[in-house]
C-alpha cells in the first residue's frame, strides 16, 4: 500500500523535485551499504552513483555568496 501511494506521489513531482528524490535515494543507499572488504564508495560506485552522490553533497552546502571578498581574488593583493 505504501509503495503504491509513493508511486502516485512521485508521478506528480516536478523534474527538480525528482532530482532531489534521486539524490536522497543515492545518499540512503550509500549510508546503508556496508563496505565490502574495505572498499571505498568511489571505488565500487558507478559513475552515475558517484555523480549523484556528489550532487547530494553539493546541495547541502550553504547557498551563501563567496566566502572571500572580491579583493582576495586580485593577484596584486597577494603581496600587500
Amino acid at each position: 500500500m505504501l509503495q503504491e501511494t509513493l508511486k502516485q506521489e512521485i508521478d506528480q513531482l516536478s523534474e527538480s523535485q525528482l532530482r532531489k528524490i534521486a539524490d536522497l535515494v543515492v545518499s540512503l543507499k550509500t549510508q546503508a551499504a556496508p563496505l565490502a572488504q574495505g572498499e571505498l564508495f568511489w571505488q565500487r560506485a558507478t559513475p552515475t552513483e558517484r555523480a549523484q552522490n556528489f550532487r547530494a553533497w553539493v546541495s547541502q552546502l550553504p547557498k551563501a555568496h563567496s566566502s572571500l571578498p572580491n579583493e582576495a581574488f586580485d593577484r596584486g593583493n597577494i603581496y600587500d
